[in-house]
């Protein structure tokens, strides 16, 4: 059938980045014998023709040959195909909602004739799921459970299958498929939670399949999860987890979850032009999609379906970071992480038990332990002690100079540890990032934390301006090298950076890199008027050609120099620019001088936009006080129903508005007893900021 398929007028249809022409050419080349081909054309197929799941004209017409290949002994790779084969039909059923969209804007009907055609030919994963190779198998067992329409067929199936599987990931799928099939088809829900009761039951099943069971169950049948549930789960994860027995000394494996730095690694090549953050971030990315037990997958579901239930998922993410099974442990690092960033509680159980991964032993797992403290640094306050006995030890047993070891687990476990310790403000963080400033080792990673250091800005600030002041502001995108010092210089807000953000100014503005100049600009406005000389650089860009400079300019004529007369003309302005916004907001910090204002402000509490109603209600306030403030409260309150991101810009309104606040009182109340995070981003410093701005209003109007 593979010959068929210049009968079609591929040209006439298109993927993700143009015309569909190339298509045939990936189909063709999956079959080919050459490994290093079917990959790329398997890569080229899911990057155009299956972009982010997308399922387009080019990608349905796909599959009549990709059906063929897969029912072909001779096609190489048919695991690969089937799998293929399975993610256009699961990501057609999730968007299976009517209608969609062509890459040409134009009505489409790909994914539902997609899903139409895969479940008329689910024969072929009844076939593969019983294949001799597992890799095929996999997909084909999923296929079960998202394809086929008989339900009583499709659940004996699945029972015949978890009899016949012997590997535990095969296993484990099984049970999570029938999960999923009585979830997708009311008439297998009955029959297949019969059945998952049945086996988290059976005291003779393996406790990984019993486990399997147990998630599974709770997973169709959420309102039977019982105070036994999770205890239930415990005790058989304990089963599938016990102690392994020690390993002789010095035998500790190098790539996996308890990986060791005895032996020197290779450090990561790069290519002479990419940036090593660059290359970090995509080591950080395959790192973060890594999975290293395999009951990770089940028991990341078994913490989705507990969803609110924070004391139960506390025990159990206990009972996983203490688990002797290092990659149990290793993946219920990230879990905490979700459990912590998501939810409002008291965390410090768990913010201990990841200082218990903080083991020089183990420096992979230590890495990931102490990069989640430091991404949490208002709940990590309790792993402070612990993060400077990790990093005093290290320096111990390595050297001073273990910041640029050349082992690059306990590099990373020794850079992350101190920039957790360093974002807490601790200046015993202080030693190593000046090895790496004055090194140039991994230096981009101390100025990402530098900001923290306050009480070091003697140090710090001029080795950081040294490092902006040789940075080449003619290149292509020069924020790679500059953004990340210029937030330092602002948040050290130390006079001698003063030259250096300046020198940063004119050299950005003068190749046209309006990103870099901005940041720099606005760097210079956070230290207010004892950053007037710089307005002589500064004046001028409130002409310049990009509005997002001209803005920043604007705002810091401002907070340099204070002089209403002078900057709320140009402020006025910008109120019909896209940075409305940070001019409204800068119109409020000047106040009542900025009265003229008021008419365009009030003109856009009519936005369609709800963060300009928000900032031009705040606005409003600042500079027309009480007059404005029944508007002001009536725009905050619809705007923060509307999108509770904005609550943080919102409350610290409320809050600069004292008692004319009131009217906005239940819907305080109402957020203070809300279990998840909520602000901008949901994130756990705006979440905090969210919580004492609500208590400090409630506090101030008199009630509990």
């Amino acid at each position: 059938m593979i010959n068929e398929l210049d009968s079609i007028d591929w040209s006439s249809m298109s993927h993700a980045y143009g015309p569909a022409v190339e298509v045939p050419v990936w189909l063709r080349a999956m079959a080919s014998p050459d490994p290093e081909v079917r990959d790329k054309a398997f890569n080229d197929f899911h990057n155009a023709a299956h972009h982010q799941g997308d399922v387009y004209p080019c990608t349905a017409a796909s599959l009549p040959y990709l059906f063929a290949m897969a029912d072909d002994a001779e096609t190489p790779d048919r695991a690969s195909i089937v799998r293929l084969l399975l993610s256009i039909g699961r990501e057609s059923a999730d968007r299976s909602d009517g209608l969609s969209y062509s890459p040409e804007g134009t009505e489409s009907t790909a994914g539902a004739d997609s899903l139409a055609l895969i479940r008329e030919r689910a024969d072929i994963f009844i076939s593969h799921s019983s294949h001799p190779d597992a890799s095929v198998r996999q997909p084909a067992i999923e296929g079960l459970g998202h394809f086929l329409e008989d339900a009583d067929h499709a659940v004996a199936l699945l029972r015949d299958r978890l009899s016949a599987e012997r590997g535990i990931v095969e296993r484990l799928l099984v049970v999570r498929t029938m999960a999923d099939l009585a979830l997708r088809l009311p008439a297998a829900r009955s029959s297949a939670t019969s059945w998952l009761d049945t086996l988290a039951g059976e005291a003779t099943a393996d406790p990984d399949i019993r486990l399997a069971a147990l998630v599974h169950k709770a997973r169709c049948s959420p309102a039977s999860i019982g105070a036994e549930t999770v205890p239930t789960a415990i005790s058989l994860l304990r089963q599938l987890t016990p102690a392994p027995q020690p390993e002789p000394r010095g035998k500790h494996c190098e790539a996996g979850p308890d990986a060791c730095a005895c032996a020197a690694e290779p450090a990561t090549t790069t290519g002479q032009d990419v940036p090593a953050q660059i290359v970090a971030a995509f080591a950080d990315l395959e790192r973060h999609n890594r999975v290293h037990a395999p009951t990770t997958d089940l028991l990341r579901r078994f913490h989705a379906v507990l969803d609110a239930r924070l004391p139960e998922r506390t025990a159990l993410l206990a009972e996983q970071l203490r688990s002797p099974d290092p990659a149990t442990r290793y993946d219920a690092i990230r879990m905490a992480k979700d459990l912590i960033a998501s939810w409002r509680g008291e965390h410090t159980g768990l913010v201990m038990l990841l200082t218990e991964c903080l083991l020089p032993e183990d420096p992979y797992t230590a890495a990931a332990a102490a990069e989640v403290l430091g991404s949490l640094p208002l709940v990590s306050e309790p792993a402070r002690e612990a993060l400077a006995d990790y990093i005093d030890a290290h320096r111990a047993v390595y050297g001073s100079d273990v910041w640029a070891s050349p082992h690059p687990l306990r590099r990373r476990a020794h850079q992350e540890a101190v920039m957790a310790l360093a974002r807490l403000g601790d200046v015993r963080a202080l030693p190593c990032l000046l090895t790496a400033l004055d090194t140039g080792c991994d230096a981009w990673r101390a100025v990402q934390v530098a900001g923290h250091l306050s009480s070091a800005a003697e140090e710090l600030v001029p080795r950081l301006a040294r490092l902006l002041t040789e940075a080449d502001l003619s290149k292509q995108w020069p924020e790679t090298d500059t953004g990340a010092l210029i937030s330092a210089l602002a948040e050290l807000r130390h006079p001698a950076g003063f030259p250096a953000l300046t020198h940063a100014v004119s050299a950005a503005a003068r190749h046209e890199h309006w990103s870099t100049a901005t940041s720099a600009v606005n760097a210079l406005a956070s230290f207010g008027p004892g950053a007037a000389p710089a307005l002589m650089v500064i004046r001028p860009l409130t002409g310049a050609e990009d509005v997002n400079l001209r803005a920043a300019a604007a705002i810091a004529v401002w907070e340099l120099g204070r002089n209403a007369a002078e900057s709320v003309p140009g402020l006025e302005a910008l109120l019909d620019s896209h940075c409305n916004r940070d001019a409204a907001d800068t119109l409020g910090r000047i106040g009542p001088p900025a009265q003229t204002a008021l008419p365009r402000l009030r003109e856009l509490l009519d936005a369609k936009y709800e963060w300009t109603r928000v900032h031009a209600a705040a606005a409003l306030w600042d500079i027309g006080g009480e007059a404005e403030a029944d508007i002001v409260v009536q725009t905050l309150l619809a705007a923060w129903e509307e999108n509770d991101a904005t609550g943080n810009h919102v409350l610290a309104c409320l809050d600069r508005m004292g008692q004319a606040a009131a009217p906005a009182l239940p819907r305080i109340q109402a957020e203070l007893a809300l279990p998840r995070r909520g602000g901008r981003f949901r994130s756990v410093d705006n979440d905090a900021e969210v919580q004492r701005l609500c208590r400090t209003i409630l506090t101030r109007l008199h009630h509990p």
